[in-house]
C-alpha cells in the first residue's frame, strides 16, 4: 500500500458532506485498505464558517472555495453543494488545477453535463456523480459501465422520495394533496420551499441524466417534459384504485421503436398494482430499466437523505482514487448515437380522463363521437348519474400524446361536458 495520503477536498458541509466528513474520519483504514492509499481531508469550504461542525478539525474550514480548488496539490474534489454556480465555475477549475471530481450535483448535470465532461476530458480528470441520480442506489455506474456492452430501450422510475411518501400517504390514508404534504414537511420529507420535488424538476433533472447515459446521447433538462402532483386529488387516488392502480409520479425515458429518437418524460401516471414500482411506499426510490440482452432490472432503496447520498459518493470516491493510483481515468460522456429527444405530443400512452357531464341522453354518444375524430379508441367507459349532472370516466386505448390533448380540448368544447375533472395517463402496462 502507498503511504503518501490521497488529498481530499471538499465544497460543501451540509447535511451529505458532514455524512461524507464523518465517514472518511471513522472509516479511514476500511478505505484506505479499499483503495490502496490512505485518503486525507485538507480543506473544507463552506458558506458560515462559525457554524459548529462536530468531528471536523475546525482548521480544515474555509470560505474561499476558489483557492481550495486552486492549490495544485488536491487529488480529488468533492462538491455537494448543489444549484449552477459556484459549482460549476469550482468543478472546471479543480480539473485546471490537477483534480479530479465527484460530484452530487443533478442540477449541474442535467443543464451543462456535456460541458463538464468535455472539460473532464480535455485534462484527464475523472468525473462521477453516482449521487446526483436516486441517492444510495447503485444505477449510473451500472448504466455506464455494467450494461456498457448492452443496449438499453427503456429507463421508467421513482425518483423523488418527497412525492412518493406524499402520493403513498393519499394513497394508504386518503388523505388529500395538502394534508400529505404536511405530514411529508413535518417528519422532514418536504422542503420548507417544496416546490422543486412536488412540481417534477428534481426528477427531470435526473431524468435527463439517465436518458443520457442510458441512450449515449445528450438530453438536458429542457428536453424533458415535466409535470408535477399538485393537481393530483383524492378523487385520481380513488380512480386508480378502482381500476386496480395506484398513483406515482414517474420518469420515463424510452427509446424509439425505430431507434431513431429518444424521449424524456416526467409526470404523474396510474401503474398497475401487479407492477413492481406500484409496490415502492414511503420515500424510498427505484427504477425499473429495460435492456435487450440483460431483460428488466430493478433497482430499488431509499433515494435522498445524509446517509445514503454519503454512501453514493464515497463509492466515487474510491472509484476515482483507485483510477488516480493507476494513472487512469474511469469512463466519460457516451453520447455517440446523437439521437434526437422527440417532443411529448408524439410519445405514445394511455389516459384516464374524468368528465363531468350533464346527465341526459345521447352525451356518451358525442364523446364517442369526439374521440374517434381524432383518432383515440375507447378502452373502457364507467358512466354515474344523478340529480341532472353524472360523471363520466374513460380509459383510453394508446395513442399520441398530441391526439389525446387534442381530443381533450375538443371535449372542453361540448356543451353536454361541464369540465374536466382530471386527466392522466396510464403506464407500465
Amino acid at each position: 500500500m502507498r503511504t503518501r495520503p490521497l488529498k481530499v477536498a471538499l465544497l460543501g458541509c451540509g447535511v451529505v458532506g458532514s455524512e461524507v466528513a464523518r465517514i472518511m474520519t471513522t472509516h479511514a483504514d476500511d478505505l484506505a485498505a479499499r483503495i490502496g492509499a490512505p485518503v486525507e481531508l485538507v480543506g473544507v469550504a463552506v458558506r458560515r464558517p462559525s457554524k459548529v461542525r462536530e468531528g471536523i478539525d475546525p482548521a480544515l474550514i474555509t470560505t474561499d472555495a476558489t483557492a481550495l480548488v486552486r492549490r495544485g496539490d488536491i487529488d480529488v474534489v468533492i462538491e455537494v453543494i448543489g444549484g449552477i454556480e459556484p459549482a460549476r465555475t469550482l468543478i472546471t477549475t479543480a480539473f485546471e488545477n490537477g483534480a479530479s471530481v465527484v460530484s452530487a450535483n443533478k442540477a449541474l448535470l442535467a443543464e451543462d453535463g456535456a460541458a463538464l465532461h468535455a472539460a473532464a476530458e480535455k485534462y484527464g480528470r475523472d468525473l462521477y456523480y453516482e449521487a446526483a441520480v436516486a441517492g444510495a442506489i447503485p444505477l449510473v455506474r451500472p448504466l455506464r459501465e455494467s450494461l456498457a456492452g448492452d443496449k438499453v430501450n427503456r429507463v421508467l422510475g421513482i425518483v423523488n422520495g418527497t412525492t412518493n411518501f406524499i402520493l403513498d400517504k393519499m394513497d394508504t390514508s386518503g388523505a388529500g394533496y395538502s394534508e400529505a404534504l404536511d405530514e411529508a414537511t413535518a417528519l422532514g420529507y418536504a422542503e420548507a420551499d417544496p416546490t422543486a420535488d412536488v412540481e417534477g424538476f428534481d426528477a427531470a433533472a435526473k431524468a435527463a441524466i439517465l436518458a443520457g447515459i442510458a441512450f449515449h446521447t445528450r438530453v438536458k433538462i429542457g428536453d424533458v417534459h415535466r409535470e408535477g402532483i399538485t393537481e393530483v386529488t383524492a378523487a385520481d387516488i380513488a380512480s386508480a384504485r378502482r381500476m386496480g392502480c395506484t398513483v406515482k409520479l414517474l420518469a420515463i425515458c424510452e427509446r424509439a421503436a425505430d431507434g431513431r429518437s429518444v424521449t424524456a418524460r416526467v409526470h404523474p401516471a396510474m401503474i398497475p398494482l401487479s407492477h413492481p414500482l406500484a409496490s415502492v411506499r414511503e420515500a424510498y426510490n427505484a427504477v425499473f430499466v429495460e435492456a435487450e440482452a440483460a431483460g428488466q432490472l430493478m433497482f430499488y432503496g431509499p433515494g435522498a437523505g445524509g446517509s445514503p447520498t454519503a454512501s453514493a459518493v464515497l463509492g466515487d470516491l474510491v472509484a476515482v482514487c483507485r483510477n488516480k493510483l493507476g494513472e487512469a481515468t474511469g469512463p466519460g460522456e457516451s453520447a455517440y448515437t446523437r439521437l434526437p429527444v422527440s417532443p411529448m405530443g408524439e410519445v405514445v400512452t394511455r389516459y384516464h380522463i374524468s368528465l363531468d357531464v350533464a346527465d341526459k341522453p345521447g352525451v356518451l354518444a358525442q364523446v364517442a363521437t369526439v374521440f374517434a375524430e381524432q383518432g383515440v379508441s375507447i378502452d373502457t367507459v364507467r358512466q354515474q348519474g344523478k340529480d341532472g349532472e353524472a360523471s363520466l370516466v374513460v380509459v383510453t386505448h394508446r395513442a399520441p400524446d398530441a391526439a389525446l390533448s387534442g381530443t381533450v380540448e375538443a371535449l372542453r368544447k361540448l356543451d353536454t361536458v361541464r369540465g374536466v375533472a382530471s386527466i392522466m395517463r396510464v403506464e407500465g402496462e
